[in-house]
């Protein structure tokens, strides 16, 4: 595996920024299956190679890993701020299919992520079917309307730089009203993990609930644990075990 940290100025965020890529050296990239893997709202692009194991279980899989950087947007074209959205599902995608040509066929792209990446790989499959495979959501923010009820004033004055001034989230924002929205023929597969005693269990469960409702294709795994990295790293060996075995 290439091990590769990209320094680069993006004209979609009109700035500097980073995204940390693991490519694999014994397939042919464009060949190879790409995951879109995004982190969670404390954390940057090292986040994951840092906390788990991601770079082994790709290399044991072949898959190309791209882990960028969002900052705190919860990966949406903010209201007072940088288009974060725009920039995951459209330039970055190009700028490494230029850069490394990586595949641009949709059953070779998926999209995962933790906590509020989460949120954002969901937002991805649900707003931009075409462009994923699969989707795998780990300790999911799942009601951001909800959670913009609740914030404290801090909190409250980041949702409004991304919702706007009156701290609204809006329905292309939140994934419930999204996935009422979305054709369940077109969505991608999907893959929901969550601890049991994750203060976010109950509403992946109802998340979980709408999507088999809806008749999307998921798993959910829930396990004894809370929002933690360990929980994560499992979470991601069996995404990879689930999406990639067979292509070994």
């Amino acid at each position: 595996m290439a091990f590769l940290r990209c320094d680069y100025h993006s004209t979609r965020l009109d700035m500097s920024t980073s995204f940390i890529a693991s490519l694999p050296d014994s397939v042919d990239l464009d060949k190879a299956p790409v995951l879109y893997l995004l982190h969670g709202l404390s954390d940057n692009c090292t986040g994951w190679s840092r906390y788990t194991r991601v770079d082994r279980y790709a290399y044991d899989h072949q898959v190309a890993v791209i882990m960028p950087e969002v900052q705190r947007s919860f990966y949406t074209d903010m209201a007072m701020g940088m288009e974060y959205f725009s920039y995951i599902t459209e330039e970055l995608p190009a700028f490494c299919r230029h850069a490394f040509g990586l595949s641009r066929k949709r059953e070779l792209n998926y999209v995962a992520g933790l906590s509020m990446g989460g949120y954002g790989a969901l937002k991805c499959a649900l707003k931009r079917p075409e462009s994923y495979a699969a989707c795998a959501a780990f300790s999911s923010v799942t009601d951001y309307s909800g959670r913009a009820a609740r914030a404290d004033e801090r909190e409250r004055r980041e949702i409004r730089a991304i919702v706007g001034p009156d701290g609204i989230v809006p329905e292309d924002e939140d994934l419930f009203a999204l996935l009422k929205k979305a054709d369940a023929s077109a969505l991608p597969e999907f893959y929901m993990t969550c601890g049991e005693q994750d203060a976010l269990y109950d509403e992946n469960v109802r998340f979980a609930r709408a999507l088999e409702e809806k008749g999307a294709r998921l798993r959910f795994d829930h396990w004894e644990g809370t929002h933690s990295w360990e929980l994560w790293d499992r979470s991601v060996k069996q995404t990879m075990e689930l999406f990639f075995e067979n292509r070994r």
